[in-house]
């Protein structure tokens, strides 16, 4: 039994069952032995591998995509360039090699990272030597605000409903004969979707959704929300749990598997309009990369290289884009704040 497991343990003896969203946020969150407080769980020697450490041309089209907008808002002299849950660091070193072609974009950029791990504030300081940290996005600065969230809102606590027989009931994690067991306990709570079933509910994504659409539409700028997930609400159970890049399950080690679930894009989109910012779209991940000019810069770097690693280059980028790899699964949500045009691709055919 993990450090963590006997602290929760500890727990439900004393205040009983324990809703999944505490759970969550022990198992990933904890100050002393949470996943992401103790570990740099990416790459290929980790748990999980995200886009930018695929290919680095997904983080250079995204850093396309942040010069389009900073020239959409004026090309503004001051502005900050905010990315949640920067992982390594690898995305915005990608992004910064970009937009340090853009001159007077580089003078005025200002970098901030939104990481609570002090593992992955060290890797990321590596690679992004001059940025700002934050523990949360109350801090950032009231400045014009790009912000780029790449698989950030999927490791947000959730809460699971069930509606059995006309009864709705909050799924649980209790103890039986010294083990975690998954449980049920009666609930006041109104379920948003008619039918038998579970319900996840995404009040804290939420909510930080709705602070950042007001940040967004007090200071003007954009969002860009990449994550894997459903365009729109429905009843299903999608928590899971990854350990050394397979399944793992959700009760069994705690602190030591990533834990995540799907984004319902619906419920996070309506967060943001709540805080004041305008839904731009949301496309799949194919579809954006593809817009952006994944074949041509695939093409552009393929002539730079030969064998082995030509055929690793496009390979990474068919992991990206394949519908039946990461390009349907992954939704690209855009918003705006303070009255900032639609950005490029969104609406476009």
């Amino acid at each position: 039994m993990t450090a963590l497991a006997k602290i929760i343990r500890s727990l439900i003896e004393q205040g009983g069952p324990m809703p999944i969203d505490r759970y969550m946020s022990l198992c990933l969150g904890h100050p002393e032995h949470g996943y992401y407080m103790t570990r740099d769980p990416f790459g290929t020697s980790g748990d999980f591998t995200t886009a930018p450490e695929v290919s680095q041309v997904f983080g250079e089209l995204i850093g396309v995509w942040c010069v389009s907008v900073w020239q959409a808002m004026g090309s503004p002299r001051a502005f900050a360039l905010v990315e949640l849950g920067p992982g390594r660091g690898t995305l915005m070193a990608d992004v910064l090699r970009v937009a340090s072609r853009v001159e007077a974009l580089a003078k005025g950029v200002q970098i901030h990272l939104v990481e609570t791990s002090p593992v992955l504030r060290e890797a990321q300081r590596s690679r992004v030597p001059k940025a700002t940290w934050h523990a949360s996005v109350a801090s950032l600065p009231a400045l014009p605000t790009i912000i780029i969230a790449n698989e950030f809102f999927d490791a947000l606590p959730i809460r699971q409903f069930e509606r059995r027989n006309g009864r709705v009931f909050e799924r649980c994690v209790g103890l039986m004969d010294g083990q975690f067991v998954p449980g049920l306990a009666p609930s006041p709570y109104v379920m948003a979707i008619a039918g038998e079933g579970v319900f996840e509910d995404g009040s804290i994504r939420n909510a930080m959704a709705r602070q950042l659409g007001d940040h967004l539409q007090k200071s003007t700028g954009a969002a860009l929300i990449i994550d894997y997930g459903h365009l729109r609400s429905a009843l299903g159970e999608t928590l899971q749990a990854l350990r050394s890049h397979a399944f793992a399950d959700v009760l069994q080690q705690p602190g030591n598997v990533d834990l995540t679930s799907h984004v319902d894009f619906e419920q996070l989109a309506r967060g943001f309009a709540t805080g004041g910012a305008k839904i731009a779209g949301v496309l799949s991940q194919s579809e954006f990369l593809m817009r952006m000019g994944l074949e041509q810069r695939t093409t552009v770097l393929a002539r730079t290289l030969q064998g082995e690693a030509q055929a690793s280059l496009h390979a990474a980028s068919t992991r990206l884009a394949s519908p039946a790899q990461m390009g349907h699964l992954f939704k690209v949500l855009a918003v705006t704040g303070g009255g900032l045009a639609q950005p490029y691709p969104f609406g476009e055919t």
